[in-house]
């Protein structure tokens, strides 16, 4: 019996390091049949998303399939979502085309071998964070900040690919760049390049709209016809290759897809170049975090509707180790996707081994129908990237944080506008400033309020919102914000300019909203303490939370303080300065 209860402890702790040995343990047929269907339909739709972000990356088509395979067989074994779809997805393939467009490399070879490169230090920055629990490292990404940058990327990325539409060559990494690439070489727009961008972004976005109504009279249930309708792209897909191969539009200068290698993913190595990996380490970085805030934000919004578990720590290690498994199956970095993560959700999977059998259906893809895409249009690849991406931006970020708080605005603002302006790596990493920064400003200032007691009750309220009792000689300030060096001054400023004004005895700071109490403003308070004696005044706490008073107990300054700590505030003006 001992060794029964060893053998359960020991699998339910290697459960936490691989999720899959806990919700394996019970699958069944129902679970099977659920997870197959849901692989199915996010296969539709996995396919021609994967070519599409691949050439929104700089890679070949093919790199987009690879990343699509190994890595999803990783998360299902390390993951904790149970409906999270890992692979390519739209915002970390153009911050992958940034990251090595910059390096200005020499051939399509070396491209490729610095993808590869790119996806494996993400997964172990990623594999890193999650051993040491750094996921927190993730919330200095504000939601505005973030948003803003979804925002001018979804811009970015549909820019970059009206190239592609028109059927002409532009470059750049901004949108001033591209905006004056695109419309140097307008003049030589291909006409049925244009025809078959422009109807196939037609046809995607009334699939969006429209395809689901209809299936749904052709007696689909719900459920099954919103899944099928967002798969619409793979119709695209068919016609325009049909279309292409039928007319030989080759010959008449619409770019296609071309030769797609047939058969398994390669295995590949990274680079080990130490110069490669200085170079290419900040962008790791980036794509590491801002991918981990997209998966995350995912599988917590799905987890929740079936209130499921995620646990961000373990999320870490999935996505590190898909990573991973992409750099050593010929892939580039990859995270959890929304669109196609609602499809697998809407599908009906219950467990990850969804994302392992997409990943065989995917498989299946790349050894026997890469032939058929070889007349695939550029152009509908572009089309479907560009109704994608388009559902991304959302301006009413800027109108809710105007109406909200003018700060978060500013930080939005500034990250779109630095984002379209200047590239998305300097877009996130002036986001990631602009966070701490304004961190830093709204708790350097942090709010004080002057409270009294609320008759015939023991609670207390900001004097200038409430009608209070307050006693001349006693002043209750109420501290809404940690001490810590970035506001210890304010507060003492704003403590001494409040207590020069005469008639005092009594000065209690009402610490009930203080977690934290660092060092710098541990002296503050006591030079403080010494400035109000020498005048007369004591200086009191109240309200003191169990771990602030521990770490003030390991110090001198509970002996030395003029005054006293009480329990609670009533205590305090009881003792001090009581009220009928």
């Amino acid at each position: 019996m001992n060794v029964i209860k060893a053998m359960a402890a020991r699998g339910a702790a290697l459960g936490q390091y691989a999720p899959i040995l806990d919700w394996g343990r019970r699958y069944d047929q129902g679970a099977f049949s659920a997870d197959l269907l849901a692989a199915v339909i996010v296969t539709i739709m996995l396919i021609p998303q994967s070519l599409a972000y691949a050439l929104l990356a700089g890679l070949p088509a093919e790199m987009g399939l690879y990343a699509s395979i190994l890595p999803l067989v990783a998360y299902a074994i390390f993951g904790t979502s149970r409906a999270l779809a890992v692979g390519p997805v739209a915002v970390v393939s153009l911050m992958t085309a940034a990251a090595i467009g910059n390096l200005e490399l020499a051939s399509q070879a070396d491209y490729i071998a610095a993808a590869i490169t790119l996806a494996f230090l993400s997964g172990l920055i990623l594999l890193v964070m999650g051993v040491f629990r750094l996921g927190f490292l993730a919330n200095f990404l504000s939601h505005p900040v973030i948003a803003g940058f979804i925002t001018a990327s979804g811009l970015l990325i549909a820019t970059s690919q009206l190239k592609h539409i028109l059927g002409i060559e532009a470059h750049g990494h901004s949108l001033i760049d591209l905006f004056g690439s695109l419309f140097s070489h307008l003049g030589q727009t291909n006409l049925i390049t244009l025809v078959i961008g422009a109807a196939s972004v037609a046809f995607l976005f009334w699939v969006r709209k429209g395809l689901k109504p209809l299936l749904m009279t052709l007696g689909l249930g719900d459920r099954l016809a919103g899944s099928l309708a967002k798969a619409g792209p793979v119709g695209a897909v068919v016609v325009t290759t049909l279309v292409s191969w039928g007319f030989d539009l080759q010959s008449k200068g619409v770019a296609i897809v071309g030769d797609v290698p047939q058969g398994l993913p390669p295995l590949t190595m990274p680079s080990f170049d130490a110069d490669l990996w200085t170079s290419l380490f900040g962008s790791a970085l980036l794509i590491s975090i801002i991918g981990f805030v997209e998966s995350i934000s995912v599988a917590q919004t799905l987890a929740a509707k079936k209130r499921q578990r995620i646990v961000p720590d373990q999320e870490l290690v999935g996505l590190g180790a898909s990573n991973i498994a992409a750099a050593v199956s010929g892939g580039y970095p990859v995270t959890g996707g929304f669109a196609r993560s609602v499809v697998n959700f809407d599908a009906g999977a219950e467990t990850p081994a969804a994302g392992a059998f997409t990943a065989i259906g995917i498989l299946l893809a790349a050894m026997f129908l890469t032939p058929l895409l070889y007349f695939l249009p550029k152009a509908t690849l572009a089309a479907t990237i560009i109704v994608a991406v388009l559902g991304l931006v959302d301006f009413h970020i800027l109108k809710s944080t105007w109406r909200y708080h003018r700060a978060d605005f500013t930080a939005v603002l500034a990250t779109i506008l630095l984002t379209l302006g200047f590239g998305v790596e300097i877009g996130v990493s002036a986001g990631v400033v602009l966070s701490i920064v304004l961190y830093l400003y709204k708790t350097s200032r942090p709010h004080i309020a002057e409270v009294g007691l609320v008759p015939g009750t023991q609670h207390f309220r900001n004097i200038d919102r409430h009608n209070v009792q307050t006693h001349p000689e006693l002043v209750t300030l109420r501290l809404d914000e940690n001490l810590y060096f970035a506001n210890a001054r304010y507060i003492e400023d704003y403590l001494l300019e409040r207590t020069g004004r005469g008639g005092l005895k009594h000065v209690v700071l009402m610490c009930s909203a203080v977690n934290e109490i660092d060092l710098s403003a541990l002296e503050t308070l006591e030079e403080l303490d010494r400035q109000l004696a020498d005048s007369g005044i004591t200086l009191s706490l109240s309200e003191v939370k169990g771990p602030v008073m521990d770490r003030l107990k390991r110090t001198d300054f509970l002996d030395h303080l003029s005054g006293d700590v009480y329990l609670t505030q009533y205590a305090a003006m009881r003792a001090l300065g009581p009220v009928d």
